[in-house]
């Protein structure tokens, strides 16, 4: 059993292809966590408070100017069909994945 105080794991699709070229168009990885909003701790929220905005388990991100998608491993626990879709999506595209971990946001002083 996983310790539950461990972070959970991040896969990173990387916005470049295996042949070397950014992956098109230029707001995939918008689009793709678009897709996945939905999925939200506590699950969707609904009427006029729900948000608009991307979930904490597909957020994309640029990494040394190139877009990309970290996807939290917990999206496989809440949807293991939206966990495959995404990954697959990559693999698809021919875009890499690699696992990783994201690093805390710099606290405002």
């Amino acid at each position: 059993m996983a310790d539950p105080k461990a972070k959970p794991r991040e896969f990173f699709i990387h916005g470049i292809t295996a042949q070397g070229r950014a992956f098109r168009p230029s707001d995939w990885a918008e689009r793709l966590c678009g897709v996945l909003s939905c999925y939200r701790p506590g699950g969707v929220g609904a009427g006029r408070d729900a948000l608009i905005g991307f979930s904490p388990y597909a957020r994309p991100v640029t990494i040394g100017g190139v877009k990309c998608v970290v996807v939290d491993e917990r999206l496989k626990d809440i949807d293991a069909m939206a966990f495959n879709f995404v990954i697959n999506f990559a693999r698809d595209n021919d875009l890499p994945v690699y696992e990783g971990c994201s690093l805390p946001e710099p606290e405002q002083t």
